[in-house]
């Protein structure tokens, strides 16, 4: 008979004591190191520069010197007709370039999803305008819109057309200077529901048709409710930048004629370029809170609709 192999000896099991030392140690220290990078970063780039805004924003200063005045350039912020027409603009260009590359921009997606001859090269021609420079494309259309030698208006002109003063017009002004902005930025909007819509299971719509749904009956119940987070993606992103926009309206308009096409931002560039330091930076405070406010509320309510669905 030959002998039975023994079996190898094995290491002892670690204790349950030693395990759950082990457990805390990675998760006490991981996360801390992970996080201080990030957050020293944070501190130095928006906490402080935050609350020194907030602090400046009650004083009149200047390079030289600082005076607490409290909340007089609030109060005069929200009485200068130039400020409050800077206020309203913001509101009616952030809402209307942010509508506008929603729809526009689940349009193409669903057009550029379908099978259409040459669907690569649409793709790459309706995103490239994300790069240009967006001083550069202020530039162009700003000849492109001359109401005399313009493009437009001669082409306007040659089919018997009389265009308007894009530009010079304080009824087109910020209306023009918007959607240029939809045309630039409709790219980015495009490619996040491409992104939505290729995500959706194809054996949903066949189902849809087995049961005999139309086309209109599959966008309503399928497409929508499913790219519902790409929506919110987009509404957020095009509300923000909407807000937030300077460079386009200064590099066609320069909040012209006379102030009609102002925003906070630009009022805040002519403010600072005045020497009313403490009033610009109160406008910088009033565009982050009605920022803040705006979309806060936003991107709750629709992150609270994806979690219902």
């Amino acid at each position: 008979m030959t002998a039975l192999a023994t079996p190898p000896a094995t290491a002892p099991a670690a204790s349950p004591a030693k395990r759950a030392r082990g457990r805390r140690g990675l998760s006490s220290s991981y996360p801390t190191w992970f996080y201080i990078p990030s957050a020293v970063l944070y501190i130095v780039l928006f906490a402080i520069p935050t609350f020194a805004s907030f602090y400046f924003s009650l004083t009149r200063w200047s390079l030289f010197d600082i005076e607490f005045i409290g909340f007089e350039n609030y109060t005069q912020f929200f009485t200068e007709p130039m400020l409050v027409q800077g206020f309203v603009n913001t509101f009616v260009y952030g809402f209307v370039t942010s509508a506008l590359k929603v729809v526009l921009g689940l349009a193409l997606a669903l057009l550029l999803t379908g099978s259409i001859l040459g669907r690569g090269y649409l793709r790459s021609t309706i995103f490239f305008p994300v790069l240009v420079s967006t001083v550069g494309i202020g530039i162009t259309f700003k000849v492109l819109m001359d109401p005399f030698d313009g493009l437009i208006n001669q082409t306007l002109a040659s089919v018997g057309i009389t265009g308007p003063g894009w530009l010079t017009d304080p009824a087109w002004a910020l209306l023009s200077v918007a959607l240029v902005d939809v045309w630039k930025g409709v790219g980015i909007a495009t490619l996040i529901f491409i992104a939505g819509l290729v995500a959706i299971p194809q054996e949903y719509f066949e189902a849809a048709k087995v049961d005999g749904a139309s086309a209109w009956q599959r966008f309503r119940n399928i497409t929508l409710p499913l790219v519902q987070p790409a929506t919110a993606t987009v509404i957020l992103l095009s509300l923000i930048g909407g807000l937030r926009s300077f460079e386009l309206i200064w590099a066609m308009t320069k909040g012209g004629p006379g102030f009609t096409s102002d925003v906070i931002a630009s009022v805040i560039y002519k403010q600072y370029q005045a020497g009313f330091y403490g009033l610009s930076t109160a406008g910088n405070v009033v565009l982050f809170l009605v920022v803040t406010a705006i979309v806060v509320p936003i991107q709750y309510i629709l992150n609270k609709r994806q979690v219902e669905q």
